[in-house]
């Protein structure tokens, strides 16, 4: 794993693979660290994507014990009780997806993510978070800017029916093929902190109803002092009291941020797993491209929502002054 080559053993477990995206690709796989922390059901069809595509490493991080909601959508806990009893969520996922591909190691960080050094994320090429709070999003990306080495940096949020992705790659070089010839792009990412403070005056016209909602739900829970995913019908009324407070401030018309998506994400509390096959399923892929260097990368926020069945991609940057 840690040669400058494909072993044998690899070429020939990932033979489909090489030839599809090539054997540079792949080694490039072989050769990545990806932290994962917060093991929802998006985020565990996520980490089942990228071991069988045989990644050199998943570290995993979720100290949680296992509860029905987190069952619900999570086919890497096995139902016996008698297993899992006493157990971590990083600690269950890490038996089984070890079973998914020996090849790639895969082993388990305990503590909170918020505080781990920045020197911690230096040991990893691509981190994904998820069930986290704002403030949370935002410093680990602000520590993933900060290393020496370029971190992919990703967000992933499933409430109900819906879900967001948000992709940092900084200043990203790859290929693409342009009148049968490879030509170099240069992509240029805000963080987290810069697209989500965009004024939303200055957003496009027709931006993604989703995407308002995830900033409204997103910051109540700061407010409240909730665990992401901790909120419940009661809540609607003060969520739509701050949806309120935001649109006057930002100067928007409330009709942007409809009653019926507010209370889908307020009670969104278990998820869907065909939507998490979905959304991890993409994820996956944007990972795959971020580490190869191959395909147009997504820029930088995803969504989705099963009920139009429509994925939505937004560009949403803050301009440097």
């Amino acid at each position: 794993m840690d040669g400058e080559e494909l072993t044998e053993q690899e070429t020939a477990l990932y033979d489909r693979q090489i030839r599809v995206w090539g054997a540079d690709a792949q080694r490039r796989l072989s050769k990545s660290h990806i932290l994962v922390s917060g093991l929802k059901g998006t985020v565990v069809e996520f980490c089942k994507n990228i071991v069988l595509a045989g990644v050199g490493s998943v570290t995993l991080n979720d100290d949680r014990l296992v509860t029905e909601e987190l069952l619900s959508a999570n086919f890497l806990v096995p139902p016996d009780e008698t297993v899992y009893s006493g157990k971590s969520l990083a600690e269950l996922c890490c038996d089984s997806l070890t079973d998914f591909n020996p090849m790639v190691r895969v082993s388990v960080e305990k503590g909170e993510v918020s505080k781990f050094s920045a020197d911690f994320f230096d040991k990893f090429d691509v981190v994904v978070i998820s069930s986290c709070s704002l403030s949370t999003k935002q410093s680990i990306n602000e520590k993933c800017r900060k290393s020496l080495k370029r971190i992919a940096f990703y967000t992933v949020d499933c409430r109900d029916s819906c879900g967001e992705i948000f992709v940092d790659l900084q200043n990203y070089i790859y290929t693409k093929k342009k009148n049968d010839e490879a030509v170099e792009c240069l992509l240029e990412y805000s963080s987290f902190e810069e697209a989500v403070s965009v004024p939303w005056r200055s957003l496009p016209r027709r931006v993604s109803k989703l995407y308002l909602a995830m900033r409204v739900i997103e910051k109540f829970e700061e407010l409240e002092g909730r665990i992401p995913g901790e909120t419940s019908a009661a809540d609607l009324p003060k969520v739509q009291k701050l949806r309120k407070e935001l649109c006057e401030a930002q100067l928007l018309d409330e009709s942007q941020i409809p009653d019926s998506l507010l209370e889908r994400l307020s009670e969104g509390r278990r998820e869907f797993p065909p939507v998490c096959a979905v959304i991890g399923g993409i994820l996956g892929q944007e990972v795959i491209k971020a580490i190869s260097g191959k395909g147009d990368p997504l820029k930088n926020f995803f969504f989705f929502d099963a009920m139009d069945g429509k994925g939505i991609i937004e560009d949403i940057f803050r301009q440097k002054s």
